[in-house]
């Protein structure tokens, strides 16, 4: 398991104890070695998947201890363990960790410009294990998600049978597919033998996607049965096949899907392809989160 960024600094002092100066690539490989992460912990990635865990949090680890003093960064991608730092490695000091580090007034000042709440030291006692602040703001951004696709199925399980079936042939508009006009479109109740919706990938309609929408309560099971039902309405056809639902699918209907070429998205899955096209939804609030390019401001 990869420790919070809070419990390496010991390990990271303890790879910087020679008093060389390293490129923070091979801190994080000797930090791994003596941590005897798996290459599956080495690949975990945040939940944006833009970095990973450990890379994220050995930033975090070596940029407290800079502020700290404990450690520099003396040029470009470099870290140096300083006087201050390997006098810590060198006492008999056991726990290296936040509360050790508001020893120094540079980390508390450090703090203080971070808008970090400091109003004394049992704040930190109680938070020794902090997530640094790229993994909250990741947590709080899964979370703020979570309610959002939550609530948006609550109000998608709302709507009737037949705006259910628009809706999803939106989406698939929405994505691209068939994206002219009138190129997707619901079927007569009368006579749909089963398909509930036609999107023509193409002007001419050579390509076919036939659609069974199905409105259930979340919390149900799709079945074989169902399935079978779709491919069975589907073989006089020559098209591909879509199954769409609110609820979700057993595990013999996903199998039986699978082998008959069917795609089948439940209702988890169609909420969130309705955010990821930005449609039923809308942009609430945008953060930039930058940092520093340190080619070009090495070139001055």
């Amino acid at each position: 398991m990869i420790p919070k960024y809070d419990q390496m600094y010991k390990v990271v002092l303890e790879s910087l104890k020679n008093q060389e100066e390293i490129s923070l690539k091979i801190l994080r490989d000797r930090v791994a070695k003596i941590l005897n992460l798996t290459d599956n912990e080495l690949q975990e990635l945040l939940p944006s998947g833009k970095k990973t865990i450990f890379s994220n949090r050995i930033d975090w680890t070596t940029t407290y201890l800079k502020n700290a003093k404990l450690i520099d960064k003396p040029t470009r991608g470099n870290i140096v363990i300083t006087k201050r730092g390997l006098d810590t490695i060198n006492s008999s000091i056991e726990i290296i960790d936040n509360n050790y580090l508001l020893k120094f007034e540079e980390f508390k000042e450090y703090l203080k410009k971070s808008n970090k709440k400091i109003n004394c030291i049992d704040d930190i006692n109680m938070n020794t294990n902090l997530e640094n602040p790229d993994e909250i703001l990741e947590k709080s951004y899964q979370e703020i998600n979570s309610n959002l696709e939550n609530d948006l199925l609550e109000l998608i399980t709302k709507i009737s049978p037949i705006s259910f079936e628009k809706l999803v042939i939106d989406l698939l508009s929405k994505m691209g597919y068939g994206s002219f006009e009138n190129s997707g479109k619901t079927t007569s109740k009368t006579n749909d033998e089963g398909i509930d919706g036609i999107i023509m990938e193409d002007k001419l309609g050579f390509n076919l996607i036939y659609i069974q929408a199905k409105k259930w309560d979340v919390e149900k099971s799709i079945g074989r049965p169902e399935i079978q039902k779709f491919v069975g309405a589907l073989s006089q056809k020559l098209g591909k096949g879509l199954f769409v639902t609110t609820a979700n699918f057993s595990k013999q209907a996903i199998e039986y899907a699978h082998n008959n070429h069917i795609i089948l998205i439940n209702g988890e899955k169609l909420v969130r392809l309705m955010i990821e096209y930005n449609f039923c939804v809308r942009v609430k609030k945008i953060f930039e989160i930058k940092e520093i390019d340190s080619e070009l401001i090495e070139d001055y």
